[in-house]
């Protein structure tokens, strides 16, 4: 009889132990990991703006699924998700999020997608390709002040035109795509380490958005197709640590993508055409730009 009931019990431990490994790889088969890498040392995200994240997606039969959300622009970034759907996933977009989504708004992708791209086997390569192809852009801008009536101040102002056949002036920036929604283009000039913002626009032959600094004579009108054209006058309102009316020679002159809503005060990653203005640069007259430093980004994602 007692060997009987040893027998039982060593089973029972068996059975039990057994019980527990299944668990376990059952456990394990559920989740897998998802990685996200850039292809070059020197590409990367920036850091956003308060109260926005990075937020990865796989399209699973044709439905967006979530991956996490992050801030960090450490990279890799790796995400824990379901295993099933993870295999069955056909695509990775990265999108740029307002943080603490809730609701529907938490499970729909924004209009601001950063990087995609479709699976092939294990891995996916993702680009900016769903942002724009920038790789023909072009521009011109000149040294003017066309918001007050004083003439000893034009290298204050920058302005992204081509006078060369005027009048009428041209616009000063091609090959530009139409941006998708959730982005716009932002003129910049970066004065001793601050970059000040000219504008954000999507019509390079229109007014743009803002005028923070300029004065108050009003732009000509009309030049643009819908306005002037994207520019600023540094004139009003500087910000501490620097005097308007501004020197903008051998200063750099940058044209952004940046997202949109967007609260950083810097440019964004995407910055396809910037300059450093002349140290003898002339006032009225068109100066070509350059091709940015970031054009476009490159990523890998493994599962």
């Amino acid at each position: 009889m007692m060997i009987k009931k040893m027998f039982l019990a060593i089973l029972a431990v068996g059975v039990f132990a057994s019980s527990c490994s299944n668990d376990d790889d059952n456990s394990a088969a559920t989740t897998a990991n998802l990685t996200l890498d850039f292809q070059q040392g020197d590409q990367k995200l920036d850091e956003l703006g308060a109260g926005y994240v990075y937020e990865g997606w796989i399209i699973v039969d044709g439905s967006p699924v979530s991956t996490g959300t992050f801030s960090s622009v450490t990279f890799p970034q790796s995400f824990t998700v379901d295993a099933v759907q993870l295999a069955a996933a056909t695509r990775f977009v990265l999108t740029i999020e307002p943080a603490g989504e809730t609701g529907v708004e938490a499970e729909t992708p924004a209009d601001t997608k950063i990087l995609a791209g479709d699976f092939s086997g294990s891995t996916a390569s993702v680009n900016t390709e769903v942002v724009g192809d920038f790789s023909n852009a072009s521009g011109k801008y000149i040294l003017a002040t066309p918001t007050d009536n004083d003439m000893t101040n034009e290298a204050s102002g920058v302005w992204f035109l081509d006078n060369t056949n005027a009048p009428p002036p041209v616009a000063g920036l091609e090959g530009l795509p139409v941006l998708p929604a959730g982005w716009k283009y932002e003129g910049w000039a970066v004065v001793n380490g601050t970059p000040l913002s000219t504008g954000t626009f999507t019509n390079v032959s229109a007014t743009d958005d803002g005028a923070p600094y300029s004065g108050s004579v009003a732009l000509p009108m009309p030049n643009g197709a819908d306005g002037f054209f994207p520019g600023e006058d540094f004139l009003e309102n500087a910000p501490e640590g620097l005097t308007f009316p501004l020197d903008l020679k051998e200063k750099t002159i940058v044209i952004s993508v940046e997202p949109s809503p967007d609260n950083s005060p810097a440019p964004f990653t995407l910055k396809p055409l910037a300059h450093m203005v002349p140290a003898d640069a002339m006032d009225h007259t068109p100066i070509s730009m350059g091709v940015g430093p970031v054009v476009s980004l490159k990523a890998t994602v493994t599962r």
